[in-house]
């Protein structure tokens, strides 16, 4: 199908056309061309709205869409679905399976799963074997296959000589090492940000320092081998000042956060929903600001929403013994253009679209004449109320229901197959 995207203002730092409003005509897939006006003939779909807004397709580098293993939280086909639907053009699928992405077999059954996708899903495969955090995994055929990094995901590497040693390895093929920090031995279980809040609640505080010890131990470790390292989940303050010294110091890390580190604060756990019960969990008003402060000066790369779906079994009981995590992709925007204003909207845009991709040595797309059409288009302005009806996701564990947001997707263009939400 042929479309025409009318009068759209268009977000793309790489693009000539970057803060232009501008017509688009796509044809089979590429851009054909950009005017300021281009009269659609009989055989076009043409595509209009107010404010609407387009960018390079959206990347998210964290999500976990639980197939092989755990399909009753969520299957490959239903996270998609969602990411579709949320703005997303592409995916980083980590390892939390069962079995675990670690080895070949299990990156080529993602990839082949996921081939006739609207959205691109990369595998992120296991830095330790089956997780157990004891040996590197095949490292190396995971890549071959297609795997675009290795982590444990949510399981901090303890073994310090397990990671130097597969930092090493991984430079042998360009490999690229994510890493969760979180010292568990000063974390110990704990349930939310440990604080004057978590003490009035009566519930166990994870300290901050437990994951500003581990990213200051993986830095050390990045510096020694000279190896590049991804640092993901970054919630605190001391973090993104740790992660700023290093890349002064020239060395190649790179880092992200997630949404609802940049949007919430450890207060609204005050009402018990255990929706709000995350890893990294919560921090305070000054982690906030301090990542966003990261986001706008370039110590923070990219934003994940960090799409965790549980099943209500897991989440409709007491706090203490409820999981991690909420789903995040259909929801994810709205979450993050509350930032506006205190971020630009192109460095939120530059967040979700070419950073996440240049991390992952993805290849860059870009809203230019010739191009193969990657694109999300949006309204930043829109308000509108998240319910029910919007989750694609199998799983329903998100505190935003009944929300009124800020920006919302209109749709996107992706592998010459396009998925435009109602508006």
């Amino acid at each position: 199908m042929n479309i025409l995207i009318k009068s759209a203002h268009i977000i793309d730092s790489k693009s000539v056309h970057n803060g232009k409003v501008m017509d688009i005509l796509i044809e089979n897939g590429t851009i054909k061309s950009i005017k300021s006006k281009i009269i659609p003939d009989k055989n076009v779909k043409t595509i209009e709205a107010e404010n609407l807004h387009i960018s390079n397709g959206w990347m998210d580098m964290q999500v976990n869409f639980c197939d092989p293993g755990f399909e009753h939280k969520e299957s490959i086909d239903s996270g998609l679905a969602a990411a579709a639907n949320g703005g997303f053009t592409g995916v980083a699928i980590v390892s939390s399976t069962n079995p675990t992405i670690h080895s070949k077999s299990e990156v080529l059954y993602i990839k082949n799963k996921t081939a006739n996708s609207i959205v691109d899903a990369y595998p992120i495969g296991t830095l330790s074997h089956k997780q157990e955090g004891l040996d590197i995994s095949e490292m190396y055929d995971m890549q071959q296959s297609g795997a675009v990094a290795f982590s444990d995901d949510k399981k901090s590497i303890t073994n310090s000589g397990l990671l130097m040693r597969a930092l090493l390895y991984a430079q042998n093929f360009g490999g690229l090492i994510i890493t969760h920090c979180d010292e568990k031995s000063i974390s110990n279980d704990g349930k939310m940000n440990e604080g004057i809040i978590s003490t009035k609640l009566g519930l166990k505080g994870i300290p901050a320092l437990a994951e500003e010890l581990m990213v200051d131990r993986n830095i050390f470790l990045a510096e020694y081998t000279n190896a590049a390292m991804h640092i993901t989940n970054v919630s605190t303050q001391k973090s993104v000042d740790l992660i700023r010294q290093a890349k002064a110091k020239g060395l190649k890390i790179t880092a992200s956060a997630n949404a609802y580190n940049i949007a919430l604060d450890e207060s609204i756990l005050i009402g018990f929903d255990s929706n709000y019960k995350l890893n990294p969990p919560l921090r305070t008003k000054d982690d906030i600001d301090a990542i966003r402060k990261g986001i706008a000066d370039g110590t923070i790369d990219a934003l994940s929403c960090d799409h965790r779906p549980q099943e209500i079994e897991t989440k409709d009981v007491e706090f203490d013994h409820a999981s991690n995590g909420m789903i995040g992709l259909e929801s994810a925007f709205g979450l993050i253009n509350s930032n506006k204003g205190k971020i630009k909207l192109e460095t939120i845009i530059n967040t979700l679209t070419s950073n996440p991709r240049k991390i992952l040595k993805l290849k860059a797309s870009i809203i230019a004449e010739g191009e193969l059409a990657n694109i999300t288009l949006f309204n930043p302005f829109h308000e509108w109320i998240f319910e029910k009806k919007h989750i694609h996701s199998k799983s329903a564990n998100t505190p935003f229901i009944g929300t009124k947001f800020t920006g919302k997707v209109l749709g996107i263009i992706n592998n010459k197959q396009s998925n435009f939400n109602k508006y």
